[in-house]
């Protein structure tokens, strides 16, 4: 089993339209997929047309495999299940700060799942708190999408600034930019300066589309309604760049 997530300190940067077109592919490549939306504003549970239950259950979150088994619901797509998300993980950080070893709890529940799934997508808040040291600790990869843009470029900065102070694995982070517009003259230069300074960024571009934008009214993958269209090739040209990584990937 492999987990990987989809983060950045940044929100708005094509975080969740990414984990929910990555998870539809993996599962029609035909890996099963379990994907946990683990941001309380539940976006990717709603592309994915699966509700929450009612009962508020984020303090549990964190005992045991057990209480997300409970939670798991399938999707409309074979091999690919979902772990919805609760507005209660909105607490996430305080209940993680009064646990003991709390940034390795959520890498040691996952391993319960590995019988089950060969892939584990976590879908993160833009949060750099306790939620996010756990994440980093239960994943092989975080794949981190990058606007080109000058905050963007800041802020991934100080993503590789906090690994490198607190001991983190820095071969973990793969960037990648998302909602590239080519026509920018500022997203042109950014991405030559920063895959001058990174070497790994991978080549697949997610681009600026409606295409994207409009997963919220089609709730869906990009590939079910807009399937001939170049965002659905850019998605589908990432999870085949991804594959070699994951499988690699400790």
């Amino acid at each position: 089993m492999r987990v990987i997530s989809c983060y950045s300190m940044k929100g708005g940067v094509g975080k969740t339209a990414t984990a929910v077109n990555i998870a539809y592919w993996a599962a029609k490549s035909g890996l099963k997929t379990l994907l946990i939306d683990m941001d309380p504003q539940g976006a990717s549970s709603f592309y994915f047309r699966v509700k929450p239950t009612k009962k508020s259950w984020g303090k549990r979150f964190f005992e045991a495999y057990k209480a997300l088994v409970q939670h798991i619901k399938a999707s409309d797509y074979e091999n690919l299940d979902v772990i919805p998300a609760h507005l209660s993980f909105r607490n996430f950080d305080s209940t993680l700060g009064s646990l003991t070893k709390r940034t390795d709890r959520l890498r040691k529940i996952l391993k319960g799942l590995s019988k089950e799934y060969k892939l584990i997508i976590l879908d993160c808040p833009p949060t750099i708190g306790y939620l996010a040291e756990s994440v980093f600790n239960a994943s092989n990869l975080i794949f981190v999408p990058v606007i080109p843009t000058t905050l963007s470029e800041r802020t991934f900065e100080q993503l590789n600034s906090f690994f490198k102070q607190n001991d983190y694995l820095r071969k973990k982070l793969v960037p990648f930019f998302s909602m590239v517009q080519y026509q920018k003259s500022l997203h042109k230069k950014t991405m030559t300066k920063m895959q001058g300074d990174y070497k790994n960024f991978l080549s697949t571009h997610i681009p600026f589309s409606t295409d994207i934008e409009n997963m919220g009214e089609h709730r869906s993958p990009v590939d079910i309604y807009a399937g001939k269209r170049p965002a659905n090739k850019a998605y589908f040209d990432l999870w085949k760049e991804m594959i070699p990584l994951i499988r690699r990937a400790k």
